[in-house]
């Protein structure tokens, strides 16, 4: 992809993608414009957060039986608002609703569907640590009408778009079609998010790695001795960086390089990170950057969803830390 000379802002990114694909109707570019409008009002939310009554605890609870933050709430609001207007998509699925998000009848269904985390490490929201919206966007694979619940249970490998956007110190907008990865940057002075990250790729080598070691205990032998591995590997200095928030580590790792861990263990043996709503979708994206994902047996972008709802370990990040963990996971060392 060629270097663009001076300002470049979403949309047209978006539509010089588009004339690449003469068939292209449209349809794409808008849904991703959408999500990004509508993570333009949740960041200016979140940086609100303690000025107006938005932080704290809402009265309810998601299917998880996790107490839900107000700003879950209403990034989740946001998003659905953005969306099930636009005749694009037929359906919807997100990780704070229990079942699929159908569009009102007043308005047509396209051949698309989202999955979304509408608000990612929203435990940190009070603390002022970055939190993050994930994305995913599939073809349906049913026929014309409301989509069902069969559209949603692809594995990764099928989606034509994933994304994420990380509210931090500024807010930035990174995706993929499949062709390489790209970040945008919000310039709130515009309200505009302007290329600023192109094609991106993650180190084929890294020095962080990021994983909550208070459950070292709780983890199978295989991954406690691959920490005790990268704690005193002889070819590079290992630094442990853990935010707890997975957009935040995901984003800093993609960018220099390591690994983040999220495994099951004896209290959480298939972890607790959602494979529909952020797995698969960071999945797509650090492949795509050159990096690797698996839940320790599989490429997390292979695995066939059961259900709207279930979890698995994620390993995510640069290829030579993930390939070193399947070898201890397969006991080759």
């Amino acid at each position: 992809m060629a270097i663009r000379k001076g300002v470049t802002n979403l949309s047209r990114f978006l539509l010089e993608e588009q004339r690449n694909f003469p068939e292209a109707t449209g349809d794409f570019t808008l849904i991703l414009e959408q999500i990004a409008f509508a993570a333009k009002i949740i960041s200016r939310e979140v940086n609100k957060a303690g000025i107006v009554n938005i932080l704290g605890k809402a009265d309810s609870s998601n299917i998880h039986g996790e107490q839900q933050q107000k700003l879950d709430v209403f990034a989740n609001e946001k998003m659905i608002q953005a969306l099930d207007h636009t005749g694009k998509i037929c359906a919807m699925a997100s990780e704070e609703v229990d079942d699929i998000i159908n569009i009102p009848s007043k308005y047509p269904k396209g051949k698309y569907l989202v999955v979304f985390d509408p608000l990612d490490g929203s435990s940190n929201i009070d603390v002022n640590i970055s939190i993050g919206t994930i994305f995913g966007i599939y073809k349906r694979v049913s026929s014309e009408g409301d989509g069902c619940r069969q559209d949603f249970m692809q594995p990764g490998r099928n989606l034509v778009a994933a994304g994420y956007v990380i509210y931090g110190s500024s807010t930035m907008f990174v995706y993929t079609t499949g062709r390489g990865v790209n970040g945008f940057t919000l310039d709130p002075s515009v309200g505009e998010f302007l290329l600023s990250h192109e094609n991106m790729t993650t180190p084929e080598f890294g020095s962080i790695y990021s994983i909550n070691e208070a459950n070292y205990h709780k983890w199978d032998e295989r991954i406690r001795n691959y920490v005790d591995h990268l704690k005193n590997i002889k070819e590079r200095q290992y630094t442990s960086r853990y935010i707890g928030s997975l957009v935040a580590d995901f984003h800093r790792n993609l960018l220099k390089g390591g690994v983040f861990l999220y495994p099951g263990d004896s209290k959480n043996p298939r972890g607790k990170l959602r494979l529909l709503y952020e797995a698969s979708p960071l999945a797509f994206i650090v492949e795509q950057a050159g990096g690797l994902a698996v839940d320790g047996d599989n490429n997390i972008l292979d695995i066939i969803p059961e259900n709207l709802h279930q979890k698995t370990p994620l390993i995510i990040g640069s290829k030579f830390e993930v390939e070193l963990f399947k070898k201890y996971w397969s006991k080759e060392l």
